[in-house]
This record gives C-alpha cells, sequence and structure tokens, in this order.
C-alpha cells in the first residue's frame, strides 16, 4: 500500500516516531471511551505505563487546534505551570515585583500572537502618511495577574480566544506539591470556566489526581492507556505489513505476541527490527515474507535501555540521601527478587514488608518509614535521579508498586539477579 504515488517509509510504521503511526490501531476499551469524555464537561486523565500509546491516542483523536499542549517539568510550581499554559496560549508572560494575595509574585501578561483577542487593548487609528488612507492599529498593554489565582487564569484564557481542551503531558513529572495544588485548581476551572484539562500521566493509579482532591470526584474521568489485547497488538502487526507490502511468518507473530509483555512498544520495535534485517526500508514493490527471530529481536529491543536500567537500580538504592535504614535500596530487594509475572501484577504492600523485614539488618521496620519511602518513589526518580520515564511507582489506593516500564520487566528476564542485587549492594540470594 502507498499513499499516493509514494511508498511509506518504514519509520513511519514501526518503531518510535514523533508523529502519529500509520498503522495506528483503534482501540475500542480506550478511544472510544476517550471520544466519549471529550463531549462531556469533565477533565479527563489518561493514564498507564510508558510508552503505552498515551500521546498517540490523543494525537489520533484531537485536532491540533482543538488545543493547546504543555509538556511539564520536574521544577515547576502551579504558578509556573499556569504561566506555561498563559504562554501556549499566545501570551508573552515577565515577571514583575508586585506581590500579590498569594505571595506569589505577579507576572506581566501581554498578548503576543498578532490577534486582537485581548483583554486590556486600545485601538489608535492613524493616517497613512501621502497616501491619503487611514489604517487601524491595535496596541495591547499588559496585564498584571496572579499567576497561582485560577480566576486570573481564566480571564486570560477568555481573552485570548483559548480552545476548550488544555493537554498536560508528562504530569507525573511535577513535584508532588505541584500535582496537589493542581488538583485544587482543576475543581475551580470545572465550575469556572468552559476548559477541560487532558492530564496525561505514567501511573497505575486510576485515582490519582481524585486522591489528591477528593472534590474532583465525578469532575474527572479516567482513561487507563495500559491495556492492550492481543487481538489489538496483531492488528498492529497486520496494518504495517498492508502498509509495507509483507508478510511476517506466522511463527515470528506468535512469538511475539507471546513474549512481549502486550507491550506495544516492544511489538513495534521488534517488527521494525526483522524489517531492517531483511532489507525492507519502504513499501515494497513485489509482495515479500519477512521471518525472524522473535525473542532475539525483543532481547535486542530491550538491552538497548540497559545502561539506563543499571543505572536506575545504582542510584534508586543510594536514595535522596545517605540514611541509617536505606529505605529505597531494600525496596528494591523485594523487585530484584520477585518474579516477572508477580512484578507485572505488581507487588502488595503487605508482601513488600514481609520481604523487606526478613533480611533487612534493623527488622522489623517501622511501617511508616516503609510507606514513606514508597510514597516517594516517584519524586526520586523524577528529582534526584531525573529518569525519563520513571520505572516504578507506587499506586496509594490500592497499595501496590508497580513497574510502569513494561520495558523493564523483559530487560529483568535476561539478568542475573544476583548481579543486580549486587550493584544496589544488597545481599546476594545465593551467597
Amino acid at each position: 500500500m502507498t499513499f499516493g504515488n509514494s511508498p511509506v517509509r518504514l519509520d513511519d510504521v514501526f518503531g518510535v516516531a514523533r508523529d502519529l503511526p500509520k498503522n495506528y490501531v483503534v482501540r475500542t476499551s480506550v478511544d472510544n471511551r476517550f471520544v466519549g469524555a471529550l463531549s462531556r464537561d469533565q477533565h479527563i486523565v489518561v493514564y498507564g505505563s510508558s510508552k503505552q500509546g498515551k500521546t498517540c491516542l490523543r494525537k489520533f483523536n484531537l485536532k491540533d487546534d482543538d488545543y493547546i499542549f504543555v509538556t511539564c517539568s520536574n521544577r515547576w510550581s502551579l504558578a509556573q505551570l499556569h504561566s506555561a499554559i498563559l504562554s501556549k496560549a499566545g501570551y508573552v508572560v515577565e515577571g514583575t515585583s508586585t506581590k500579590a494575595v498569594s505571595g506569589e509574585a505577579k507576572v506581566s501578561a501581554k498578548f503576543g500572537g498578532g490577534f486582537n483577542l485581548f483583554g486590556n487593548k486600545a485601538t489608535a487609528e492613524a493616517a497613512a502618511e501621502g497616501a491619503g488612507k487611514r489604517e487601524n492599529k491595535t496596541e495591547t498593554r499588559p496585564m498584571e495577574l496572579d499567576p497561582a489565582d485560577v480566576n486570573d487564569i481564566i480571564s486570560a484564557l477568555d481573552n485570548a480566544g483559548c480552545p476548550r481542551f488544555i493537554v498536560l503531558e508528562d504530569f507525573h513529572y511535577l513535584p508532588e506539591a505541584t500535582q496537589r495544588d493542581f488538583a485544587v485548581a482543576l475543581k475551580a476551572f470545572h465550575e469556572s470556566s468552559k476548559y477541560s484539562f487532558i492530564v496525561v500521566g505514567v501511573w497505575r493509579d486510576q485515582n490519582r489526581l481524585v486522591q489528591q482532591n477528593g472534590d474532583l470526584t465525578g469532575r474527572v474521568v479516567a482513561i487507563d492507556a495500559d491495556r492492550w489485547l492481543t487481538d489489538e497488538l496483531l492488528q498492529v502487526i497486520e496494518s504495517g505489513e498492508k502498509l509495507l507490502n509483507i508478510t511476517f511468518s506466522e511463527q515470528f507473530k506468535t512469538s511475539l505476541l507471546e513474549n512481549c509483555f502486550s507491550n506495544v512498544f516492544v511489538v513495534q520495535e521488534s517488527c521494525r527490527l526483522a524489517c531492517e534485517r531483511a532489507g525492507v526500508y519502504e513499501t515494497q514493490s513485489t509482495h515479500r515474507e519477512v521471518d525472524a527471530d522473535a525473542p532475539e529481536l525483543i532481547k535486542e529491543a530491550v538491552d538497548a535501555h540497559s545502561a539506563r536500567y543499571t543505572g536506575f537500580i545504582i542510584n534508586f538504592a543510594a536514595g535522596f540521601q545517605t540514611s541509617t535504614l536505606e529505605m529505597y535500596k531494600w525496596l528494591l530487594w523485594p523487585v530484584l527478587n520477585a518474579d516477572v509475572d508477580d512484578l507485572e501484577k505488581g507487588l502488595n504492600y503487605g508482601d513488600l514488608r514481609s520481604a523487606i523485614n526478613e533480611q533487612h539488618p534493623e527488622a522489623p521496620i517501622n511501617p511508616g518509614n516503609i510507606t514513606q519511602a514508597l510514597l516517594s518513589t516517584a519524586s526520586l526518580q523524577v528529582g534526584k535521579m531525573a529518569i525519563k520515564p520513571i520505572i516504578l511507582d507506587y499506586d496509594e489506593t490500592n497499595r501496590r508498586l508497580n513497574v510502569v516500564d513494561r520495558s523493564f520487566l523483559i530487560w529483568l528476564q535476561h539478568q542475573d539477579r544476583d548481579e543486580l542485587l549486587a550493584l544496589a549492594e544488597l545481599p546476594i540470594r545465593n551467597g
């Protein structure tokens, strides 16, 4: 299959690309629920493991002019997040020396997009010299607003003619305090404006924002983008086959689907590697069959992240700082000893606590110390470690530690666990 008279490039179908892949598959339980949520006056949370299609879901179902898009930073306060939203809406935002009631420094916001939709605008009429014509000029004067005040932000967005939807990508990278503050702000956005936020984050907790602000109950729709059925992953492969005019062997497809841990990234990357090895880089003029060793390609796909995973183990074990209990190191003990199937389901708090107390030299450990470390797993990775995407996340609602990077599970299958325990300076199982 070609688009027009041009062949389709391999990288536009399989692998990881910036643009929407041409073999995108609509998932009934995900896309239909997302589209339905767009028609409701509610905020939307799209959550799931990394590289499971959250961004593609938004790109496929929303037109570019339907929304503004903000990528979150791990250093932003609520005021800085609001300022970033204003910037994306077309404002030039600058700091001032004036303090707002909230204690934040006010910002000067001037609409810089060349539009006439601005609250404090002055229109001047001037004659074009020597031409006998008159032209209207629109001048805008900056307005001062409190970047922490939702009401000020709503007014500014209204004046800018901002689209209804505001997408916050990588919400999990925001500091936890900022996430909580924004969860409070979301209620005001829901009650006092037309705007619906689409919050995209890497976690497995359906009620993450509701937990941060109970008033969001009924105001937020959660979309789990993590679930891929085997038939849906097969559609991804078969759609790519048609685009490239190839057919993968049945053995390759069956083995790939059995060993990919329902990870669409692994499927896409393994198919790309198989095509490269067969010399397929674009739509073939004559139909071809492609065969490859699926487990070998899966291993190759995840081994590309090996340095990141070993670095994660070393740096996570170090924690925020040196401490007597070394809780972050000991959180890795049950993770690195667990069966991959158990890790895929998540490790519950009771099992974690028992495993740690069986080996920790200071056992029994106060449950509060374990809980505090679990609650800070994401902030440690996002802050001090600056790891993207994160690998572990604690679901406070269900009291479960989850692996949110499925490639890590596949990588773990091929590692010597004792070597990984040694990296974390933990007791070796056979030692």
